[in-house]
């Protein structure tokens, strides 16, 4: 029922809304989405593509480099793929070892922070992790025509033990793969998604990223020297 772009256009849709909220005085700019990335937990399913860690660790390195080169001393890491914010981490790692003046900040679209827990239920808000509710929704804010809401389908994954400390996403997590949980691609209630709510989402969305680009604009690099 979604587009196969959805991560690249939740980030190009967030990214620009915030832009739009941010005051004129904070120089930000934007790139480009790169729109392929580490996918393979989705392999199975029509329209994968995935590049090797090693591959997204090169690209995003050349990348940072040519920006270091151009001058610029503080780069966002803005990633909506569940499946990679720890290749993020150590590309950010990486470029600030050989740079050191040169700050990288790797953030995850969804940890700023925002409302949409609050709109969701409790199953949901943990469980809806791919194409569920808030994706949907926010979808049907950013791009409505790409969105086949008569598709769109309720699958969770099955339950864990009730006193397992283990989760899909979260400090204990385990591997899994997309087609070992889902027979559809979905893993939430896609069928319970409106635009307003991804107008909601958007927009709280939008305003912790300003709030967030604030705070790298301000940012010094720790130092004991």
């Amino acid at each position: 029922h979604l587009p196969i772009a959805v991560d690249s256009a939740i980030s190009v849709g967030v990214l620009g809304k915030a832009l739009e909220k941010l005051a004129a005085d904070i120089p930000a700019y934007s790139l480009p989405c790169l729109y392929y990335g580490k996918s393979n937990e989705h392999w199975g399913f029509p329209g994968t593509i995935s590049l090797k860690a090693a591959t997204l660790l090169a690209v995003i390195h050349d990348m940072a480099e040519s920006i270091y080169q151009a001058g610029f001393r503080k780069l966002i890491l803005m990633n909506s793929h569940g499946g990679q914010p720890q290749i993020m981490e150590i590309a950010a790692r990486d470029i600030h070892q050989k740079y050191q003046d040169f700050a990288v900040f790797p953030v995850f679209t969804w940890r700023v922070p925002h409302i949409t827990p609050q709109l969701l239920p409790e199953k949901e808000a943990q469980l809806g992790i791919h194409a569920g509710e808030a994706e949907t929704s926010l979808m049907l804010a950013l791009l409505p025509e790409q969105v086949k809401l008569k598709k769109a389908v309720k699958e969770y994954p099955p339950a864990l033990a009730t006193n397992s400390l283990l989760s899909m996403e979260g400090s204990l997590p385990f591997a899994w793969l997309t087609k070992e949980i889902s027979k559809t691609g979905v893993i939430g209630d896609a069928t319970s998604a409106t635009a307003r709510k991804g107008e909601q989402i958007l927009d709280s969305l939008a305003t912790g990223w300003v709030k967030l680009i604030e705070d790298v604009y301000k940012f010094k690099q720790p130092t004991i020297n």
